[in-house]
């Protein structure tokens, strides 16, 4: 199954309104999933904590306490995410994020990249025994092998190739790493892209990635920590369909001997032998007396070899169509 996550985390600057607008801006441009992210200052972050380089509009702290939802909007929101037909999905950035997520009854968890060595949380997760996807951006393989025997415990893991760079450099993306990924784990593979515009997750899904993640937003000019880097409605409808074209591609393969979608093309397209000009008959056939015309429907120009040299038993006009009864 293959599955478009709209990440929306902190773009609604928690404004209840705006992230349930959110969800239906992700649901009506193609998305299965709107991801959020669950903070909890108290249980994530010190005071003191330091901002990352891409956002230092405010303290982490400061930043949290303000955006963060509480028990009954996190239900408004999940049932918001119900009516427009997409996934309710969530980061929980604590142990007491998951205890909460689950009162809302959130179906499935993401593993944010920052969390994988975090495993007190992997294991709280994965005594849900629900769906989890993990993202790779900050972990080598010695951290996203002892985080997957963790979740592998729980219930089914998806293991996201990320790089945590905000935008990603296109010679950073890794797709590389889909592959190295399914081959070491034997698990299926998505794609968090934080790439600018198309190409990295259009690649990642020819690649085998069956999820895909991307940030939305309503304007990238507005405040917060992951609007600059999103994408806008317009350009995630498009990324949607185009992601839809790739799957449907790869999961359609073609057999090159099976001709009978052309039946009737060959006949319009490809060329017949015919006579180049009047030949008598007695006449023995050479190579000029030859010409290959539209429409295909006689004798294939590629059997031309097998009528040099044989002789014609009835006088014949230029532009016939050669047929076995025309010679010996």
């Amino acid at each position: 199954m293959t599955k478009i996550i709209a990440e929306i985390g902190s773009v609604h600057d928690g404004s209840f309104g705006n992230a349930c607008q959110l969800v239906k801006v992700a649901a009506a441009c193609g998305a299965d999933v709107a991801k959020f992210q669950t903070h909890i200052a108290e249980a994530e972050t010190l005071r003191d904590a330091p901002a990352p380089a891409y956002f230092r509009g405010e303290p982490r702290w400061d930043y949290f306490k303000r955006t963060a939802f509480n028990e009954q909007q996190w239900l408004g929101i999940k049932a918001a995410c119900e009516n427009a037909g997409v996934e309710f999905l969530s980061s929980p950035f604590s142990e007491l994020a998951v205890d909460l997520l689950e009162r809302v009854g959130v179906g499935s968890y993401k593993i944010p990249s920052g969390e994988v060595t975090n495993l007190p949380l992997l294991e709280r997760i994965a005594a849900t025994g629900k769906p989890v996807y993990l993202s790779s951006g900050m972990s080598n393989w010695a951290e996203l092998d002892a985080a997957v025997a963790v979740l592998g415990k729980g219930g089914p893991l998806t293991i996201m190739q990320c790089t945590s760079a905000y935008p990603c450099p296109p010679e950073r993306a890794g797709l590389n790493v889909i592959g190295e990924i399914a081959m070491r784990y034997g698990l299926p593979v998505g794609f968090s892209d934080h790439v600018d515009g198309f190409a990295a997750a259009l690649v990642a899904a020819a690649m085998g990635a069956t999820v895909i993640e991307k940030h939305l937003t309503f304007s990238r000019q507005m405040y917060g920590s992951d609007a600059a880097n999103g994408m806008e409605p317009t350009d995630f409808q498009k990324y949607c369909r185009s992601l839809r074209d790739v799957w449907t591609m790869t999961q359609h393969p073609v057999d090159k001997d099976d001709l009978s979608d052309y039946l009737d093309m060959k006949q319009v397209f490809e060329k017949s032998i015919v006579t180049a000009r009047p030949l008598a008959a007695g006449s023995v056939i050479c190579r000029e007396d030859l010409a290959f015309k539209k429409p295909g429907d006689g004798i294939s120009a590629a059997k031309y070899m097998e009528f040099v040299g044989r002789r014609v038993i009835v006088d014949l006009l230029a532009d016939h169509k050669l047929r076995e009864g025309d010679l010996q």
